[in-house]
């Protein structure tokens, strides 16, 4: 079974840090695009971050770019999303999804459960 499961959530204050995870079951996300996503309460879902498939390119929704840095950890097949300087604005739930494409993220066909941000003092 084709599984993608985000991990790494939780309440933290502004200015804090969060480092979420997405891991893979049946499959290798080396193949696959990943995007990060994320959906707030009332609002539609948004990109966040796309990483290519070899790691060597990155794009980041311009609300989050210089704060948030998403990676790829090959040996444990997870694609991490690494959150600083975060702000109320960043509270929503957070999905990552695989892309059968290199590069593009926009065609994503697996997605993940979601993972719950909230940012607040």
């Amino acid at each position: 079974q084709l599984q993608l499961v985000e991990s790494g959530g939780g309440l933290v204050q502004p200015g804090g840090s969060l480092r979420l995870s997405c891991a893979a079951s049946g499959f290798t996300l080396d193949y696959y695009a990943i995007g990060w996503f994320r959906q707030a309460p009332g609002k539609e879902r948004e990109g966040v971050s796309c990483i290519s498939t070899r790691g060597g390119r990155t794009n980041y929704a311009d609300s989050v770019k210089g704060r948030f840095t998403v990676s790829r950890d090959k040996a444990k097949n997870t694609v991490d999303l690494q959150m600083n300087s975060l702000k109320p604005e960043d509270t929503a739930v957070y999905y990552c999804a695989a892309s059968p494409s290199s590069t593009s993220c926009s065609g994503s066909i697996y997605w993940g459960q979601g993972t719950q941000v909230t940012v607040s003092s």
